[in-house]
């Protein structure tokens, strides 16, 4: 009880806030570049993307402020019921979702579509925080670690049936939160080795996933790696300055979909090397103050939601950009803030929110 009446005791985190402004901001100038192409040949309107993006982050921007103003502690007293509706919304994906472009990971709520997995995300943190927090007790034993590994199964195996990506940042973010968690190194070796046989067992369970690793490989070999291709070649052909924000040739038409995983090649692209390179500089001051509010919070489930958030952002920015760049088979991972998709920002500012709310609690 003394937790959940603790008062706030600073102001919230200036650096931190300035960092998601900032990316905001770029992700929306950035985007209305990356995808007046298609909005244009699909739409009839340029601005198509850009309009939804817009309403989403300035509805993102609403829910970050709303959040930071409230302890987050009221947030982890809700963290089981969190995890329970995650659960019941990515059961009913699996029945009642709209597919869109292949994939069923959409819910439907009027004109409105939803995505689950980007809710689950930010549950998943939650509960976790508030589950090893309760525990009184050695958070090093064995059980402890198996115990809180055993409740992300649930989620990740509903989440990964239809969107494997995001199944795999949700994995990564709770090995995190166990590995912060915990004063021992050698039990995240067998943690790991457990972890890469099961993916080598997951990915050889489909002929798809197989045959994404053959794309990866060899991608002019097979129709399929058109994307990576051209997504390499938007990177090249941008030099160290780029060719100037809004004349990308690989846009059209060329990188499908260029508002969604692939828009950093055509940041490379209009932007050059030094343009990339300034934005994941961004990127890094935000991991960086995330990491230092997790250090100097006044509880344990305050740092475990600071590293929680850092950790799924670091997963997701470096598997994009590891996609984007063929150094991995590509998994369908958007960019935070800048991809196009609402349910994806108005999270990604909620999550900032409950960020800033921490570092108002820091030492």
């Amino acid at each position: 009880m003394e937790r959940i009446k603790q008062k706030k005791t600073g102001k919230p985190d200036r650096i931190l806030l300035a960092a998601v402004l900032v990316l905001t901001v770029s992700g929306l100038v950035i985007l209305f570049s990356a995808s007046s192409y298609n909005g244009s040949v699909r739409f009839g309107d340029p601005a198509y993307y850009f309009k939804k993006q817009l309403f989403a982050a300035a509805l993102g921007l609403l829910v970050m402020y709303g959040v930071s103003r409230i302890d987050y502690h009221c947030f982890l007293a809700l963290a089981p019921w969190a995890y329970l509706l995650s659960l019941i919304l990515s059961t009913a994906v699996l029945f009642a979702g709209q597919e869109i472009n292949g994939s069923r990971r959409w819910l439907s709520l009027g004109p409105l579509s939803f995505q689950p997995s980007e809710f689950a995300k930010v549950a998943v943190i939650l509960f976790l925080a508030w589950q090893i927090g309760r525990t009184k007790g050695d958070t090093s034993h064995i059980w402890i670690m198996c115990r809180t590994m055993l409740t992300l199964f649930p989620v990740v195996g509903l989440v990964g049936s239809n969107n494997l990506s995001t199944a795999v940042i949700i994995l990564g973010t709770g090995g995190l939160l166990i590995f912060v968690s915990n004063p021992r190194y050698l039990p995240f070796v067998g943690m790991g080795a457990a972890a890469a046989a099961f993916i080598t067992v997951f990915l050889a369970a489909e002929s798809y996933r197989l045959e994404r690793l053959a794309i990866w490989r060899d991608p002019e070999k097979y129709e399929k790696g058109f994307q990576t291709i051209q997504g390499l070649y938007a990177i090249g052909s941008g030099g160290l300055f780029g060719r100037g924000l809004g004349s990308s040739l690989q846009k059209l038409g060329f990188v499908p979909e260029a508002q969604n995983d692939m828009i950093f090649s055509v940041i490379c692209e209009e932007l050059g090397l030094a343009g990339a390179g300034c934005l994941l500089m961004v990127f890094a001051l935000l991991l960086w103050r995330l990491c230092v509010n997790a250090s100097h919070c006044r509880d344990l489930e305050g740092a475990l939601i600071s590293a929680g958030i850092m950790g799924h952002l670091a997963i997701q920015v470096i598997l994009n950009i590891a996609v984007v760049t063929n150094t991995i088979p590509n998994t369908g991972i958007t960019l935070p803030f800048i991809s196009y998709g609402g349910t994806s920002v108005v999270f990604l500012l909620a999550e900032m929110g409950l960020a800033l709310s921490v570092s108002s609690s820091r030492k």
